[in-house]
């Protein structure tokens, strides 16, 4: 059953799907057509989930359940990574990119590949002041305190040992 993403307890649980590349305003739009459905549809064992989903920073599908109304299952969890996979392909997006997403001094979302982490930091263009996005958040109340974190507190920090913080 869908409810509205600020509704979901703050011990909901999340999932944060990384776009490979920026979302136009009629990607959004799709997305958010294509997932109301989908969620309002979503069960486990039969059981219907209580769950949400928003885009953020026109890069990120953030998915939300709440346990407390029934847990999801692993087929469930399943089913819900299928939908982002179709999605994806029918907008031409990879929702599974693993790259570091940094947040640029104007306000975009730059991702590093990360092969490229070590020379973006050689380079000065990731900083452990910079701003990362964390994607590993697990819980809506995460998702709302620890989102955005400095390079130096996240799982980036070990491309800085050899950088002064």
């Amino acid at each position: 059953m869908w409810i509205d993403f600020d509704k979901l307890p703050d011990n909901a649980r999340v999932w944060v799907y990384q776009a490979n590349r920026p979302l136009s305003g009629s990607d959004v739009s799709g997305i958010e057509q294509a997932l109301q459905p989908a969620l309002n549809q979503w069960a486990a064992h039969g059981q219907p989930l209580l769950a949400s989903a928003k885009v953020i920073e026109n890069r990120f599908v953030v998915v939300g359940v709440d346990e407390g109304f029934n847990l999801p299952s692993g087929c469930s969890i399943d089913a819900s990574v299928r939908t982002l996979r179709e999605i994806g392909q029918q907008i031409g997006v990879d929702f599974f990119d693993r790259s570091a997403a940094v947040l640029s001094a104007d306000g975009t979302v730059t991702t590093y590949p990360l092969p490229a982490i070590k020379a973006a930091v050689a380079d000065g263009l990731l900083t452990p002041n910079s701003t990362v996005f964390n994607t590993l958040v697990q819980t809506k109340a995460e998702f709302l305190a620890n989102w955005r974190l400095r390079a130096a507190d996240s799982w980036l920090k070990r491309y800085f040992k050899s950088v002064t913080v």
